[in-house]
């Protein structure tokens, strides 16, 4: 199994949520995060400047089975990119074990299918 945590654009979150419940993931978790990142500068937004050192962005973390993985992947990449600098980052590692709190089952069958 595969953890996923994907580090995006806020404003690319809805495509990118709507694309992952379209391919083979059935749940996946979010949340807002903030971060810095080595580009920093001014930048005008209707008339106001502001700085981009603290980047707002939208954390996404889906455990999948293996073969799903390189898929997953795809997808966000093709999705969360703008082609600048910024899109964010995805990242993936391991997962050892799994279990079921309702059932008490536990290795990738608790990863359900769509199929």
């Amino acid at each position: 199994m595969k953890r996923i945590e994907a580090i995006i654009r806020k404003t690319k979150f809805e495509e990118v949520k709507e694309a992952l419940l379209h391919s083979d993931i059935d749940w996946f978790e979010y949340h807002d995060v903030h971060g810095i990142g080595q580009s920093r500068q001014e930048r005008i937004y209707r008339g106001v400047q502001y700085s981009t050192d603290v980047i707002e962005r939208v954390a996404i973390t889906i455990v999948c089975r293996d073969v799903i993985m390189q898929p997953t992947v795809d997808v966000i990449l093709k999705v969360a990119s703008t082609g600048q600098v910024g899109d964010g980052r995805i990242f993936v590692s391991d997962v050892i074990d799994t279990w079921s709190i309702r059932t008490g089952e536990n290795g990738d069958t608790v990863l359900r299918d769509k199929k």
